[in-house]
């Protein structure tokens, strides 16, 4: 069994994407996966599969859609690829509640960098399959555009110092 992390897109966030993080964990259950555990109201659970990465997104993504009546991305790491994101960080020495992994599904596309618009103290490295991005000051107030980060989902560095956590327990 291999412990994964699935992280959901805009649910849970303004207002949009109503679930219920009870809803979220018996939907997973009845995809067969075992220990399911949620973090906070926005789309994060933990939970053990014999499945591969692929076939666990897909059976979550059906379930929600079949759940939510409409396509809800889901973007998923195992335990191990989430310990790597942390230790990735490039912005380590900065706030970690102003600097956020955004998750995709395949690595991001080698214009990435060259596509940003509306940077003002931002600051943008590439990762494996993420896009490191600190906000700094300005986090508020940000016009900061990353077009390939458009299907991802971010999560800040202390929500994913905390799944680690979890997943590793």
């Amino acid at each position: 069994m291999t412990t994964f992390v699935a992280l959901l897109r805009a649910v849970n966030v303004g207002g949009t994407g109503k679930l219920p993080m009870q809803d979220l964990k018996r939907l997973c259950e009845r995809q067969g996966f075992a220990n399911v555990r949620t973090y906070i109201a926005s789309g994060n659970v933990i939970f053990e599969s014999g499945k591969r990465e692929s076939a666990v997104k897909a059976a979550l993504e059906a379930a929600l859609r079949e759940y939510a009546g409409k396509e809800v991305g889901v973007l998923v790491r195992t335990a191990e690829e989430m310990q790597q994101v942390l230790a990735a960080n490039p912005f380590e020495k900065l706030e970690s509640n102003r600097t956020v992994a955004c998750f995709l599904d395949d690595p991001p596309p080698k214009d990435t960098l060259r596509t940003v618009t509306g940077a003002q103290d931002e600051e943008v490295r590439l990762g494996k399959r993420e896009i490191y991005v600190y906000y700094g000051a300005n986090m508020a107030h940000s016009k900061l555009k990353i077009p390939a980060a458009k299907a991802g989902t971010a999560r800040n560095m202390n929500t994913i110092a905390k799944l680690v956590e979890l997943a590793a327990s």
